[in-house]
């Protein structure tokens, strides 16, 4: 049986330990991770205490060093950007800070030889023994909006104990590069379809005088609020559009007909109903937002949410600008005006009148198109679906 050593060799795995003033525990955290990896990377971030010193007196190991402190985020980059143009496909990023137990390599060994190319993030224990309550509400924060995110759950999004995939993140481009670097990769890695998923580790926190941290409460926590505000924004206006478009095979529309149409318990007016309200949010000036418009609407008014959902779809990319030309032509027959695009003479007035133009014409032309999506789903389910008092 092959050692945890050959086993990160065959997989050509280094060990990347960023480092930003961690003097007293960086040659035991080094010292431990050796035992079990030969390809260990030191990246050295700017500190300003004995680091360099002590880790110029280790042999065996590669160092990445800058004078000024650039941020975690940074030196975690730099270390994977450069494991893999000296050859790595894998990293494993842990702490210098004594809190990761470098005898958890197996386990991520283990789970990446089941599941290559797959980003695992180290799950600690959160009601262990002298783990700050801070800890605990950042963490469970930070899982929350992972999953608005990404639709997908994970219970520890904040340990920097983990295993990427070089080869398969190289090309995600990224915004941070302090802190809030190790969740924005995990929501862009997801977003590109990479398997991310947590593995169990243990974590040590010494004694509250013990504890060395550079983390800046109320500027890292303000960045990574910002960041979740802009990664939200982006999911719900491309990400899970994307998607949603992506599955539209037709065997997965037949699956989702049979499933929340044709063998649904709701009545057939009902349905229509929600199929006629998704038409219509489609066609609102609502771009990205529309299946939410839908949700919010069906719930208010009792219908299929998935369904109501689900048909907002009908406003393709392709249709685009067929709908924005028949909202605006409606729009100007319905208040009388000249439909023109103004590209001459543009001041706010005329602006605001193209504003209501467009959206009067995109409400009419909803309500049209929704009418007609409810008759003819009435007639289709009346012939083809079961009467439900029958089922």
């Amino acid at each position: 049986m092959l050692t945890p050593r050959e086993r990160l060799k065959a997989l050509k795995c280094a060990v990347i330990i960023p480092t930003y003033n961690n003097v007293g525990t960086i040659a035991t955290v080094i010292a431990q991770v050796k035992e079990y990896a030969s390809d260990v990377i030191v990246v050295n971030d700017g500190s300003t205490d004995n680091t360099a010193e002590v880790l110029a007196a280790i042999e065996g190991i590669k160092v990445i060093a800058y004078a000024k402190n650039k941020g975690k985020g940074y030196a975690l980059k730099l270390g994977l950007r450069s494991a893999y143009e000296w050859g790595f496909e894998y990293a494993i990023t842990i702490d210098a800070d004594g809190q990761h137990y470098a005898d958890d390599i197996p386990v991520f060994i283990k789970r990446i030889e089941e599941e290559p190319e797959s980003l695992l993030v180290g799950a600690r224990n959160l009601a262990a023994d002298n783990m700050p309550s801070k800890n605990t509400f950042a963490n469970k924060f930070s899982n929350f909006w992972y999953k608005v995110e990404t639709g997908k759950r994970l219970t520890d999004t904040q340990s920097g104990y983990r295993l990427y995939p070089l080869k398969v993140i190289q090309d995600i481009r990224l915004l941070t590069r302090r802190y809030e670097f190790e969740v924005e990769i995990i929501v862009r890695a997801a977003w590109r379809g990479i398997n991310v998923e947590n593995v169990p580790i243990k974590v040590y926190y010494p004694p509250v005088e013990e504890r060395v941290s550079h983390f800046r409460p109320f500027k890292d926590f303000t960045r990574i609020s910002i960041l979740n505000t802009v990664l939200v924004l982006y999911a719900l206006i491309f990400y899970y559009p994307w998607r949603f478009f992506r599955q539209l095979s037709p065997s997965n529309v037949k699956k989702f007909m049979a499933k929340h149409v044709i063998h649904s318990k709701e009545s057939n007016a009902k349905l229509s109903l929600a199929i006629a309200l998704g038409v219509f949010c489609s066609v609102l000036p609502t771009w990205g937002w529309q299946y939410i418009v839908a949700g919010v609407l069906a719930h208010i008014f009792g219908l299929n949410k998935i369904v109501a959902a689900a048909f907002t779809g009908v406003s393709i990319p392709p249709l685009i600008p067929l709908i924005l030309y028949c909202s605006m032509v409606l729009g100007a027959e319905i208040l009388g005006i000249e439909n023109y695009a103004r590209l001459e003479n543009i001041s706010e007035q005329t602006v605001m009148q193209d504003i209501n133009q467009y959206f009067v014409g995109s409400v009419a032309l909803g309500l049209i198109l929704g009418v007609i999506a409810f008759i003819i789903a009435l007639c289709i389910m009346k012939k083809c679906k079961r009467n439900v008092s029958h089922e």
